[in-house]
């Protein structure tokens, strides 16, 4: 994200006056300006949001139409992968089927490592707290008996 050059003085403004240990309330023009530039990153996070919901489709038409668009479908998703995505099952199933091109051999080991990370994350993310240990009872187990 990029901010322009008045977004960047109000920006610098309002840490500053953030940073003040002064009482002195924003005037209504410094409310109005952070108002605008809250807009602004709303709509830059929203633009991102329908971009990547673009791409993400793109890249299952790609690999529906494989293997007539292998060019495109493994450009899309390196680019894909670079920026964070994580393969699904269809993109890892459709390089398998693809391994024989030397560049999709390469991004399969690429989308399987990814992959592997992300199912590692989620499942150290949802794995219980690990038990604690149980500790014997007094007389829960019987002495032995001398004879």
């Amino acid at each position: 994200m990029a901010f322009g050059a008045a977004e960047l003085l109000v920006l610098r403004r309002l840490l500053a006056h953030a940073l003040q240990p002064s009482s002195a309330p924003l005037t209504a023009a410094e409310v109005q300006d952070c108002l605008r530039l809250a807009a602004s990153v709303d709509d830059a996070v929203a633009e991102a949001g329908r971009l990547r919901a673009f791409l993400l489709a793109d890249l299952a038409r790609y690999r529906d139409a494989l293997p007539g668009s292998l060019p495109g479908y493994l450009e899309l998703l390196q680019d894909a992968l670079a920026a964070g995505y994580e393969p699904v099952p269809d993109d890892l199933a459709a390089l398998r089927a693809l391994r024989g091109n030397p560049v999709a051999a390469a991004v399969l080991a690429r989308a399987r490592t990814v992959a592997e990370r992300s199912v590692r994350r989620r499942l150290s993310a949802a794995a219980p707290a690990p038990r604690t240990r149980l500790l014997a009872l007094a007389g829960g187990r019987e002495e032995p008996r001398s004879a």
